[in-house]
């Protein structure tokens, strides 16, 4: 495909980062331990997991909008075995990833745009988790963030589905995405994350699973960070970061 950015890759202090034809980072991975979660806002794309109840975590399919370093599909690859679908638009991302990022061999990618895959190929109903990190090449703003999108994202969930977005919470176009996902979703199924010192607020989104009450919550939480603390999920903070969003 011509007019993409080049996939680059730099290290300093044990990381490997990707970036995309910029000083931007696109991902990470600590070249020592490539299992471990490594940037704190991709660490709360999974506080998606709290929404499912803790033995339903693994069961169903997985899918990835925008491969980034490949943090959440090989987590949702190789922790919690479930079967993989990533769709990436740049195939020299892809090609960074199997060369510098452990990209497992045995997860399905597609080479795409995500919003015409969604509407094109994509199997209604089909995927558990859905996370969703589509930015520029300059991390500026998402790529596909309207209404019908997320429309299309609502409609690959299963039953009891549950979605994340990655956006930018200091960002006046916040409000503008979580209203456009709330319209998709229907208010009452979306929540935020506390920003991280970057910026990046996640977004979470059920198909129709409610969030548990607190004492559910918190050891819903607690089982994820005992069974997956080391690959760097710190989730028993999670449940205090969370706020329904309000669409003030």
């Amino acid at each position: 495909m011509t007019g993409l950015p080049e996939a680059t890759v730099s290290e300093g202090d044990g990381v490997r980062y990707l970036h995309l034809g910029s000083i931007w980072v696109q991902g990470a991975m600590r070249i020592r331990k490539p299992q471990q979660v490594e940037l704190e806002y991709v660490q709360r794309m999974l506080a998606s997991l709290l929404w499912l109840p803790t033995p339903e975590i693994g069961r169903g399919r997985a899918v990835q909008l925008g491969l980034g370093a490949g943090a959440i599909t090989r987590f949702t690859h190789k922790a919690l075995r479930m079967p993989t679908t990533v769709v990436e638009l740049n195939p020299a991302v892809v090609d960074v990833n199997r060369a510098w990022f452990h990209l497992p061999a045995e997860v399905e990618v597609v080479i795409a745009d995500a919003g015409g895959w969604l509407r094109g190929a994509a199997e209604p109903q089909s995927a558990q988790l859905l996370h969703v990190d589509l930015y520029d090449h300059e991390a500026a703003a998402p790529v596909l963030d309207d209404e019908a999108f997320y429309a299309d994202c609502r409609s690959l969930l299963a039953e009891g589905g549950v979605m994340s977005v990655n956006l930018f919470g200091r960002d006046a176009s916040f409000e503008r995405s979580a209203a456009r996902i709330a319209a998709a979703f229907g208010a009452g199924r979306v929540w935020s994350l506390r920003p991280t010192r970057e910026g990046n607020t996640v977004v979470v989104a059920s198909r129709d699973a409610a969030l548990p009450e607190r004492d559910e919550l918190l050891a819903r939480a607690a089982a994820i960070e005992t069974r997956f603390g080391a690959y760097g999920l710190p989730a028993r903070k999670w449940p205090r970061m969370l706020r329904p969003w309000s669409g003030a």
